[in-house]
């Protein structure tokens, strides 16, 4: 069995197309901090958790190794948000050649979604996207920051990416076979 999956890709070519989201009000308890000690464990368990009901497949395969030596590459960063010390969601920025920098993972826990947690989260990790160089030298200036979505992800993902400032930059129907997200917990969705 298949499904049907519209895939879009957006970019940014200049920090100043970054439209920030309201900011946190830190009375809420909620912040973002960078993940800085890069851990497969730790990035394998906000990839699960994340994409368990929307269908984020593509990484369970992967075993330790692999995780680590993605997650160890210069330019890959981690950051996530935290609602009263509990991990709500994270956002994984992907440094590559050239000073692109791609989103590779952005999205909530289930039970922290429509708190406007995630909008918080996209602006500040497409701000890091465009510092990223400067935390790392060996890395270019970054000149675009790009990310793709798909009818898969959460129901809010495009126009959280739009009224963040991405522009759309191609759009792909494709079916893909209908496969189980595991997640966490196998068999807990």
């Amino acid at each position: 069995m298949s499904i049907s999956v519209t895939t879009w890709s957006l970019e940014q070519t200049s920090a100043g197309d970054l439209s920030p989201a309201a900011g946190l009000d830190p009375a809420a308890g909620v912040r973002i901090v960078r993940a800085e000690v890069p851990s497969p464990e730790f990035s394998r368990f906000l990839y699960t958790a994340v994409g368990a009901d929307v269908t984020w497949t593509d990484r369970l395969s992967w075993d330790y190794a692999r995780w680590r030596a993605f997650v160890e590459r210069p330019g890959t960063e981690t950051w996530v948000a935290y609602d009263r010390g509990t991990p709500a969601g994270y956002i994984e920025l992907d440094a590559q050649d050239g000073g692109v920098v791609e989103i590779s993972y952005f999205g909530l826990i289930a039970a922290f979604r429509g708190r406007r947690i995630g909008g918080a989260l996209l602006s500040e990790g497409a701000a890091r996207a465009w510092d990223l160089a400067e935390r790392w030298p060996e890395r270019t200036a970054t000149k675009r920051v790009w990310v793709h979505t798909c009818t898969k992800d959460g129901p809010h993902a495009l126009d959280n990416y739009r009224r963040r400032g991405f522009k759309l930059i191609d759009t792909k129907v494709e079916d893909e076979p209908k496969t189980a997200t595991p997640g966490p917990w196998p068999g807990a969705y």
